[in-house]
């Protein structure tokens, strides 16, 4: 089906993936779910393997691969089931680091990306704030300069990585145009930054997630990522790797949750036949199976665009609102066919169910991402 993007490389890395994640992650995933985190040195291990800076520069550790092999990273990934530990990597690789990547100066750089790509400096990103989620413009967080550097002042919510992460880049509003906003590179331990609450959620459970609070918080001036003032254009331009990252994950779960549920009902027999021998049961996984294989085919093509440098924020809205909303209609109509086992917390569907729904509200809502797609008609 993907044939005409994936190379011989592609499938190694695939293999490579799936391999880690049946000896590293699966067995072991539920404890973490219990915990609430993911151990840091299984993020090490990514780090040792290779696997956490694919897109950056060897010179800092990463293979400069392009975004369809980021792709098909995303994607190996997520055919974990647990979206805690998926999220946990992906918010590391693809939706808070970038932001050096994109923006760092060299010594920023030098300075960070080492241990981004080891695994030794975990990454968040300080975006989401009370009253500011999808509408990112709307953040209240403020830095203003102070003598040769600038203080911040603010709180950020939902920062997935926010308890246990090293490095995190915040955005904070740096003039009174509703754009006007900055980047910056805040270390933990710095004095007035600290984790408000870490917060409980219905589904990723071993991925944490905390509020932020800066207050007054003092940086040197070279804390600044990107150009002063440009954060708005630099969070929309990561926002892309962001959204296809997400659809990976979705297509993931509905892999999974696909996968799972033609095992259950080739076995499961009620009235004298099993599931599969209904008509109805098998009918409706066909089409399930149908909508997943047109939406994969569609995020491989907004990749392989974004490799030819083309303007695809038209697609990858489109992508991001189509996924989010097919996860949660395959799933659902996967766990239907479980019966009252689909409904039991440490199940595969249940947990899948669970993690599923955040994928239509992260990232930027369906309804977000539609208005997005319709602006640009």
């Amino acid at each position: 089906m993907d044939s005409i993007y994936i190379t011989p490389e592609h499938e190694q890395l695939r293999e490579q993936i799936a391999r880690f994640i049946a000896r590293e992650v699966e067995p072991h995933a539920l404890a973490w779910e219990d915990a609430g985190c993911v151990p840091r040195e299984v993020l090490r291990k990514l780090g040792d393997a290779g696997l956490l800076g694919l897109p950056y520069a060897a010179e800092h550790g990463g293979a400069e691969a392009d975004a369809l092999t980021n792709l098909v990273f995303a994607e190996a990934l997520s055919q974990s089931t647990f979206g805690g530990f998926i999220i946990t990597v992906l918010v590391h690789t693809d939706m808070a680091s970038p932001h050096l990547h994109h923006a760092g100066t060299n010594a920023q750089k030098a300075r960070y990306m080492p241990g981004i790509t080891a695994g030794r400096t975990i990454t968040a990103v300080g975006i989401s704030e009370p009253g500011a989620g999808s509408d990112v413009a709307g953040i209240k967080t403020t830095a203003r300069r102070v003598g040769e550097g600038w203080l911040l002042n603010g709180t950020k919510l939902f920062i997935t990585n926010g308890v246990h992460a090293d490095l995190y880049f915040i955005a904070a509003k740096t003039t009174d145009a509703r754009h006007g906003m900055s980047m910056f590179i805040v270390e933990k331990g710095t004095p007035g930054f600290t984790v408000g609450r870490a917060l409980k959620k219905s589904g990723w459970l071993s991925s944490d997630t905390a509020e932020l609070v800066l207050d007054n918080v003092r940086l040197p001036q070279d804390a600044l990522l990107g150009e002063e003032n440009k954060g708005f254009y630099s969070v929309m331009q990561n926002f892309q790797t962001e959204r296809i990252a997400l659809g990976a994950m979705a297509i993931g779960h509905c892999t999974q949750a696909l996968r799972v549920t033609l095992d259950h009902v080739r076995e499961r027999r009620a009235f004298g036949a099993t599931l599969f021998d209904k008509q109805v049961v098998r009918q409706r996984l066909a089409m399930l199976d149908a909508k997943v294989r047109a939406a994969r085919a569609f995020m491989y093509h907004c990749a392989w665009r974004v490799t030819q440098q083309h303007d695809v924020v038209q697609e990858v809205s489109m992508l991001k609102a189509l996924t989010g909303e097919l996860v949660n209609e395959v799933v659902s109509g996967c766990q239907q066919f479980h019966g009252g086992m689909g409904y039991m917390r440490d199940t595969v569907i249940e947990r899948l169910w669970r993690d599923a729904r955040v994928l239509a509200i992260g990232g930027g809502a369906t309804e977000v991402m539609l208005d997005e797609v319709a602006k640009r008609y």
